[in-house]
């Protein structure tokens, strides 16, 4: 076969599986019905410490944890979903949120979607844990 048409071929592919994939709706982002799937991701990244308390936030794609060693947050990374505590972290109000720079090289920058008045909610929430 000419590696023309099987690069045709493969190409084709790919893009016929991602299109597939997205017709199926698995390509979604991963939204939290509630704070029992937002405690239950926290859970996956961290089994041995306990979720005291889970706060959603409206568009329920991200949640601020509480846990006897400190505030941690939970947000969708497409399809799944990743945690990390907040530890040293430095947060600022966004033009559409908080951005939360992290000492982490695997997620140095979070940029959370909040209304004006949950950004203040959170902001204050983090300022009682801290």
């Amino acid at each position: 076969m000419p590696l023309h048409i099987l690069g045709i071929l493969v190409v084709g592919g790919i893009a016929g599986v991602a299109v597939l994939l997205h017709l199926l709706g698995l390509s979604r982002v991963r939204r939290f019905g509630d704070e029992a799937a937002a405690r239950a991701a926290w859970a996956a990244e961290f089994p041995d410490i306990p979720a005291n308390r889970a706060v959603l936030c409206r568009n329920r794609a991200a949640a601020l944890i509480e846990t006897p060693q400190g505030p941690g947050v939970v947000w969708p990374m497409g399809a799944d979903s990743t945690a990390r505590f907040l530890t040293g972290a430095r947060i600022a109000r966004s033009r559409d949120g908080l951005t939360i720079r992290l000492p982490d090289y695997t997620a140095p920058r979070i940029r959370l979607t909040l209304d004006p008045d949950e950004a203040e909610a959170w902001l204050t929430d983090l300022e009682k844990t801290a």
